[in-house]
């Protein structure tokens, strides 16, 4: 049986800490949110598989990973989508870090079906009505954070709970991919 599956960054627990209390604030104003209850995340990709093709899958993101180099982050602004969604920005810089390391398990992860995420943000909530966007950018107006990614998370979706949960985290490794030198044997 398949299951959904999603890569992500997850900031420091201080950055969740502070997008949980911000989602509870929101909520507080406007009610009920898609994603109140979502643990803060940049989202790299979201896919299905089998247990026994989700090994496969851990043995690739270990291989992409210990290829990865620590990343500055810097998020220091707020957006929205048309689609409701409001977020915390990375600056510029960030955003191209961020973009290369989502890009790599773009290409380098073998799957069918794969939904990319190439817009780097943090999400606060998705799905809002133009009003209660209105009220969040009116609510939330100054943010500088910093974080350093290091690592990306495996998350499980519970169809029982409608949340995903963290099933494995995979530190960077900071080698970088060895080059292929022609040799002689004797």
């Amino acid at each position: 049986m398949q299951k959904t599956y999603s890569l992500v960054i997850h900031p420091s627990d201080e950055i969740l800490g502070l997008v949980k209390s911000m989602k509870e604030q929101l909520a507080a104003e406007v009610g009920w949110f898609n994603s109140k209850n979502s643990v803060g995340h940049i989202t790299i990709c979201e896919f299905k598989t089998t247990e026994k093709g989700l090994e496969n899958i851990k043995t690739q993101i270990k291989k992409i990973c210990s290829t990865l180099s620590l990343v500055n982050v810097h998020l220091n602004e707020f957006g929205s989508f048309p689609n409701g969604a409001f977020f915390i920005a990375p600056d510029n810089d960030s955003k191209k870090s961020l973009k290369r390391i989502m890009k790599q398990f773009h290409i380098s992860l073998l799957l069918p079906d794969m939904l990319k995420s190439d817009n780097p943000h943090l999400t606060i909530a998705r799905r809002l009505k133009p009003e209660n966007l209105v009220k969040a950018n009116q609510m939330f107006t100054i943010i500088d954070l910093n974080f350093v990614c290091d690592s990306v998370v495996l998350r499980e979706f519970d169809e029982k709970v409608k949340q995903f949960f963290v099933i494995d985290t995979f530190e960077f490794g900071n080698n970088p991919q060895p080059k292929l030198i022609q040799g002689t044997l004797f």
